[in-house]
């Protein structure tokens, strides 16, 4: 494995993309360390402790959060715009056939618009956190030319954070959006251990035995399932063009199990921060509104059982939706039949259409199921054994190997296509 590993190194231009990708995901560790003046750091850390949702944030921006970096939205606005835009593909015909027929100019479209709109959404919801961190004592008493300016800075730093994904995506090693999240949890990792070590109580081992055994069975677990696919037979009809014969070739269409990856747990954590940023946005217009909703929405989420069934539900939504969105099965029924392709034992069409939406909706209750359990069993590990250490683990380590899967199967197609021995 290492000698394949060091194939990387011996190509040129594949090496200059790694260390391209490297040299990007350590400008967003500097920039992350970076804080907007007027903290005070005691009354922030004692926050972010009571705060079991914000803590979860905070290990996805790789602690910018809880220093309030300019970095510390992360890329959260851009995927809540993403969610949008996919909302409305499904809402709009128009902009679907976009998305879909116009190929890579329509997703350089779609990608547009979503930039544009990850802006406003920067700035309400950098208004809606600084307003919450104000009324917990967290801020000093911001004048309005000060509060503006930090808006103004950490909206920046969220579209230079965008930039840098889509920069790191256009290297084909990895998605963008999901590196720097990999980057910001794995940055947060010595911390963590540290933090356990120091926390060590021997009258608690069999639990802490209980969860290393429990993250390697979610590695594990996560490999299987992300490697997991169902290989669709398809045949190609024999075509006689002058003297020659095409067609006649069988192969085979992969559906994966977890199509969706790591999406549907970031898509879900942008979700359960929406109400508490919407409290306090609306702080404008009804403070003693705000006040209320916002009062609701902590002890809706501090309450273990209901915060744990919401997030369930939440990432088995967006895994089906997800899928729902990037797999078309009537695209892919049109695509076959157009160059000639068939599903043995299914008409070609409408029949196979069906089949497609049948068999990605099987395999998806598989998938959306097992996602949903990892995202909600360190929560409930945590509220066997008490340890606050382990609500974060699953999580995190769900991210971090999915993430190492996806890098490594396109470091492994560059390999192949440069007509060198795979990582696999």
């Amino acid at each position: 494995m290492f000698f394949k590993f060091l194939n990387i190194f011996r190509i040129p231009e594949l090496r200059n993309k790694v260390l391209i990708v490297a040299g990007l995901l350590i400008v967003f560790r500097l920039l992350a360390a970076i804080p907007i003046p007027g903290i005070d750091t005691l009354s922030l850390q004692q926050f972010f402790a009571s705060n079991q949702l914000l803590g979860f944030l905070n290990v996805f921006s790789g602690g910018t959060l809880s220093n309030l970096s300019i970095m510390m939205l992360g890329v959260g606005p851009y995927i809540t715009a993403t969610i949008i835009m996919q909302l409305l593909t499904m809402i709009f015909p128009r902009l679907k056939q976009v998305y879909y027929e116009e190929g890579a100019i329509g997703r350089a479209k779609f990608n547009r618009i979503s930039r544009y709109l990850t802006v406003p959404l920067a700035f309400l919801q950098s208004y809606g956190f600084l307003n919450l961190l104000r009324s917990q004592n967290v801020l000093g008493l911001l004048n309005w030319p000060e509060l503006i300016r930090n808006i103004i800075v950490i909206t920046a730093g969220t579209m230079i954070l965008v930039w840098i994904g889509e920069l790191i995506s256009e290297k084909k090693i990895g998605n963008g959006v999901s590196l720097i999240i990999f980057a910001g949890i794995v940055s947060g990792l010595p911390n963590a251990v540290k933090n356990a070590i120091v926390a060590y109580d021997p009258s608690v081992l069999p639990s802490y035995l209980a969860f290393a055994v429990l993250s390697i069975l979610i590695v594990a677990g996560v490999v299987f399932v992300n490697q997991g696919e169902r290989k669709i037979p398809v045949t190609y009809s024999k075509r006689v063009r002058g003297n020659k014969m095409y067609g006649g070739a069988s192969t085979y269409l992969p559906l994966r199990v977890n199509q969706a990856g790591v999406i549907p747990i970031i898509f879900a954590i942008s979700i359960l921060l929406f109400p508490q940023f919407f409290a306090q946005i609306i702080s404008v217009f009804s403070p003693d509104f705000s006040i209320r909703l916002n009062d609701l929405v902590a002890r809706v989420l501090n309450d273990q059982l209901i915060y744990g069934i919401l997030y369930f539900v939440l990432v088995f939504v967006f895994t089906y939706f997800y899928t729902a969105v990037t797999f078309d099965p009537n695209e892919i029924s049109k695509n076959l039949q157009r160059s000639g392709g068939f599903v043995p034992g299914i008409r070609p069409g409408e029949s196979t259409s069906e089949f497609f939406a049948k068999a990605t909706n099987r395999i998806t209750l598989f998938g959306a199921t097992f996602l949903g359990l990892v995202a909600v069993l360190p929560i409930a590990t945590q509220a066997v054994t008490g340890i606050a250490t382990l609500t974060i683990g699953g999580t995190a380590l769900l991210i971090v190997v999915s993430v190492v899967l996806e890098t490594i199967k396109q470091l492994d197609a560059q390999l192949v296509m440069r007509e060198y021995e795979g990582l696999e």
